[in-house]
């Protein structure tokens, strides 16, 4: 997600319209699915339920990925993964202030649980500040190994550092409150699903619900109508991709998993992405750094 979403903002696509059609795609393919398999077993959505999910996809989803968009154009794909390492510890913090989860400091367990978060927050702070080597390793994609290069030389080689690296801290912050963001959604959508239970409809109404939102910021910040154009070239498979499997795909797992267990524990695995996201980049003939690019 984080480089094909980088991949089209460095292209010069707009992250608010970006976020918009992503959802749209993700509304467009999840609504025949509600239609025909939950339309007539749904329980009855009650205007207060209904006030509820729009909050929360405002907050949880419109917010969440237009300051990850903006927070992407600043940084690189690499730092997007890195920063999802925050949220099992920021999740975790949310499910305590809603009683969701305990913490027994002087248990092994309550040990080992402090033990992982710093662990994380301390991977986040080198990657997010500290300006380390780079390292290029094996390249499958050769006839992109010209483009990297050119990319990564802007990146690496950017006339104002000064600049550069205040825009490097402005992304950093705001994919740290991305990820707050997200994570109160992950909790308060666990606890939203309880009164209304139909998987597939929450998730469909969320997704409808922040295509609208972010239509209107997308408007808002944006109203050229060339810059809406898809046409067959990254832009297309970037917000397929994310709007579809991403969004659709994935937000649809993660209410089946609240059915069976908490918010902590569906993001336990987050730190993977990082992992992925890395060898990804090196596929694909991309620097990876230790730490900020500039």
């Amino acid at each position: 997600m984080f480089l094909l979403s980088k991949a089209a903002f460095d292209g010069g696509f707009n992250s608010y319209i970006f976020v918009f059609y992503r959802q749209a795609f993700a509304t467009v393919a999840l609504a025949p699915l509600a239609f025909f398999l939950e339309w007539k077993h749904a329980p009855p959505l009650f205007l207060p339920t209904f006030c509820k999910i729009f909050v929360l996809s405002l907050c949880g989803i419109t917010l969440s990925l237009n300051l990850t968009g903006v927070g992407l154009r600043y940084t690189s794909a690499n730092l997007g993964a890195a920063s999802s390492n925050a949220v099992p510890v920021i999740t975790f913090f949310v499910a305590l202030l809603f009683g969701m989860e305990t913490l027994k400091v002087k248990t092994r367990t309550g040990m080992a649980k402090l033990a992982g978060m710093v662990i994380c927050l301390g991977g986040v702070a080198v990657l997010a500040f500290y300006k380390g080597p780079h390292f290029k390793f094996f390249c499958l994609f050769k006839h992109l190994h010209r483009q990297s290069q050119y990319l990564s030389s802007q990146q690496l080689h950017h006339p104002d550092s000064t600049s550069s690296h205040r825009s490097w801290v402005k992304g950093c912050f705001l994919m740290l409150f991305s990820n707050v963001a997200f994570s109160f959604w992950l909790v308060i959508q666990a606890i939203l699903m309880k009164s209304y239970p139909s998987k597939l409809m929450f998730t469909t109404l969320q997704c409808f619900l922040s295509s609208i939102q972010s239509l209107v910021v997308a408007v808002a910040a944006e109203r050229n109508l060339q810059e809406w154009k898809l046409g067959w070239n990254m832009r297309l498979f970037a917000v397929a991709y994310c709007g579809v499997v991403v969004t659709g795909v994935t937000y649809y797992l993660q209410a089946w998993i609240f059915e069976k267990k908490d918010p902590v524990f569906l993001v336990v695995p987050t730190p993977l992405t990082f992992i992925f996201t890395m060898l990804c980049s090196a596929l694909l003939c991309d620097s990876i750094a230790v730490g900020r690019y500039a």
